[in-house]
């Protein structure tokens, strides 16, 4: 249990620490904000989980809208909002921390894999907002959830869903 906690810890600490190259312009000049705040981030249209316990996949695509260079330093985050608490989604076990590059107007994606839950039931998350946080940005993408509600592990606590790494998109 102690490895696991001081994992989560270190990949909590990652995440906060990672930044954004800004190009080489002074940093100072941009009073705060990062490349990163300059991305546009598309949620779906996913292949939605159509019955209780069937898989849905929800891509998300990040294209740089700024001047410079931009570079997402690690892992995207999901947490899914029910209204009354926020839930964070794990990685997706293959998923690999790495540095993306993204050149003016170039898009990367990743997935958030989920599994469809019974609607009310105790069993089951009722999601009505997924709240998406990029590596160095300072806030978080906030999208309405379209696609039902979503399954618990049999802890029943943990959403049964997860997010992959970031993926070249284009060519």
């Amino acid at each position: 249990m102690r490895a696991t906690s001081l994992t989560v810890a270190a990949l909590a600490a990652a995440l906060l620490l990672t930044a954004c190259d800004d190009g080489g312009e002074d940093r100072d000049s941009k009073a705060g904000s990062s490349c990163v705040d300059e991305v546009s981030v598309k949620f779906g249209p996913g292949n939605a989980a159509p019955a209780v316990g069937d898989t849905g996949n929800v891509p998300v695509t990040v294209t740089n809208r700024g001047g410079a260079e931009c570079v997402l330093d690690g892992l995207p985050a999901i947490e899914f909002d029910s209204g009354d608490a926020t839930t964070a989604v794990g990685a997706d076990e293959a998923a690999g921390v790495k540095k993306t590059t993204l050149a003016k107007e170039a898009s990367t994606s990743f997935t958030l894999t989920y599994v469809r839950g019974e609607g009310g039931g105790t069993k089951s998350l009722g999601v009505q907002r997924v709240k998406i946080h990029l590596p160095g940005a300072e806030d978080t993408r906030d999208v309405k959830w379209s696609y039902g509600d979503v399954a618990l592990k049999s802890d029943g606590r943990t959403p049964d869903a997860s997010v992959s790494g970031f993926q070249q998109s284009g060519d």
